[in-house]
């Protein structure tokens, strides 16, 4: 599997078709159904073929996990809470979406190269069942400043991805 690449570009004038835009107050949902796929519950369809999850915190164990019978005391001393998550149910790739939007200098800075950790604990819970996870940030304009290089150099050398304002398509399986 090829790495990929941060969409270092998108949003403002590039959003597009090709891509899920995501503003603070946007939900995967909402991105999903403007971009033409119908989500019914916590179920994501292309047309009749039901394609994958879109879950939110706690629904991510009660609607994929459990139902896989996995428990998250038996693999994570705690249990992590996705912003978002798209599972790709084709694929078999579960999408953690975490999404950090600043107006000004504030906590979250410090709390941005925990992806790594997280990823290893979603991990955890998705392999037994065949799962593989892409932990991903969604930034606003506010993280393209100079003074996060070092951080997002950091995210993309744990493996980890991030996209300023929207989450391209083929980056999903889509």
């Amino acid at each position: 599997m090829m790495p990929r690449i941060p969409n270092r570009f998108g949003g403002g004038a590039r959003t597009n078709a090709n891509g899920l835009h995501f503003e603070q107050t946007t939900s995967l949902d909402t991105a999903l159904t403007t971009a033409g796929y119908c989500v019914i519950g916590n179920k994501v369809f292309d047309g009749d073929n039901q394609i994958g999850l879109s879950v939110q915190k706690h629904d991510f164990y009660k609607y994929f996990l459990e139902p896989r019978y996995i428990r998250f005391s038996d693999y994570n001393s705690k249990k992590w809470l996705p912003d978002e998550c798209f599972v790709n149910l084709e694929t078999k790739i579960v999408y953690i979406i975490e999404k950090k939007f600043q107006k000004c200098t504030g906590s979250v800075d410090e709390k941005l190269p925990n992806c790594d950790f997280k990823k290893k604990e979603y991990e955890k819970l998705c392999h037994p069942i065949g799962f593989k996870v892409e932990y991903l940030y969604v930034f606003n304009d506010w993280f393209r400043q100079s003074v996060y290089r070092d951080t997002l150099q950091y995210i993309e050398d744990v493996g980890c991805n991030y996209f300023y304002n929207e989450i391209p398509l083929d980056f999903l399986g889509l």
